[in-house]
């Protein structure tokens, strides 16, 4: 089956330091503008100098990181990104392509490849200064029509404008391509309204249980009047990840939960979130990859089988946990076969209960 990403592709330089501080003050942090009362800090005077661990460059961006989940899964991959002409640009292709990655580009002649500066405290935790660059600029007018096709499209949107994500997921929908979209900040802060001509054609939805509490305007402390919201709005699974305590997914009837593998250590959280939503959706595509894939129509949802779901729970949270050990977005992304060798991702209880 043939899979296509679609996003964002950035040039990431990681910096790791033991100047790089959690500070945990909720009294005072909250007042300042942190809501959750934690910040990352530098502890050094003003105008001082540091000295940081070597500086590593990488790949990163929604669309990149999931594209090489997929293709070290096995299927064959494709990502539509926009990049610039420039040497980060030149980077982020020739990364893909050493991973196996058919890079689906449009380029931008007067704006740079989107590019992050990641911060990395000792215990792994981080802070990401984005610069979206030609990434978000990407108009459906430019996508090279004739090669637009997939059996799965996998959206991770970054600050691509609405009106072209949903274009997309419309023509590849009536193709009979299964849409699967993990939304970024900025489209979980458009709310509901503005991302309905997406979730009409929404296959499957991956996000966290914050984002799904804000998005849908339900407590937090509601996980089953969350996914009940978006059962409402998504025609297959609603899939939202909780940080220690695991993962829950609504196919409509049933709520899965599972919780999380336990990691050897924690060098790295960046790409945590697209390395489960990919690693999730390739185990489903594995099961139903000899079956074809009917369009649902309104009434009537996508069912992916209880096997289906428990595999995809199983490879994402394994992916998951592999990548957050190791520094970099994609650095600790599983193969196929590390998946399904390694003895320590054989058991993960995966519980079953009615909706």
């Amino acid at each position: 089956m043939k899979v296509l990403t679609i996003g964002t592709a950035t040039r990431d330089i990681v910096l790791r330091g033991d100047f790089f501080r959690i500070v945990h003050d909720p009294k005072h942090l909250r007042k300042a503008g942190f809501p959750t009362g934690e910040a990352q800090c530098f502890a050094v005077g003003l105008g001082g100098k540091v000295e940081i661990s070597e500086p590593l460059l990488t790949l990163g961006g929604g669309a990149a990181n999931a594209a090489i989940t997929f293709a070290r899964q096995g299927f064959e991959t494709e990502a539509l990104v926009k990049i610039g002409r420039d040497q980060n640009g030149e980077e982020v292709l020739r990364v893909l392509r050493e991973e196996g990655v058919k890079p689906l580009v449009v380029f931008n002649k007067n704006i740079g490849t989107a590019y992050s500066v990641i911060l990395i405290s000792p215990d792994g935790e981080r802070t990401i200064l984005n610069y979206r660059g030609a990434s978000r600029d990407l108009l459906f007018s430019e996508i090279p029509k004739g090669k637009f096709m997939a059996d799965l499209v996998y959206i991770a949107p970054g600050a691509i404008r609405v009106s072209v994500v949903a274009d997309i997921v419309e023509k590849l929908k009536k193709k009979g391509a299964i849409v699967a979209m993990n939304p970024s900040k900025h489209y979980i802060e458009l709310g509901l309204k503005k991302l309905k001509p997406i979730f009409d054609n929404l296959d499957i939805i991956v996000l966290n249980r914050e984002e799904g509490a804000y998005l849908t305007s339900v407590e937090y402390k509601n996980e089953r009047g969350i996914f009940k919201k978006f059962d409402e709005l998504v025609g297959g699974l609603a899939v939202m990840t909780d940080g220690p305590k695991g993962v829950m997914v609504s196919d409509g009837k049933n709520i899965y939960r599972a919780g999380i593998y336990k990691e050897k250590r924690i060098a790295d959280r960046t790409g945590a979130g697209d390395s489960f939503g990919s690693g999730f959706v390739a185990g489903l595509l594995r099961q139903v990859s000899g079956a074809k894939y009917q369009v649902p129509s309104k009434t009537k949802r996508f069912q992916f089988k209880e096997k289906d779901i428990i595999y995809g729970i199983k490879l994402g949270s394994a992916n998951a946990t592999a990548n957050v050990e190791e520094i970099g977005a994609q650095s600790g992304i599983l193969t196929k076969k590390e998946f399904e060798t390694q003895a320590r991702w054989k058991k993960l209880s995966v519980k079953i209960e009615k909706i």
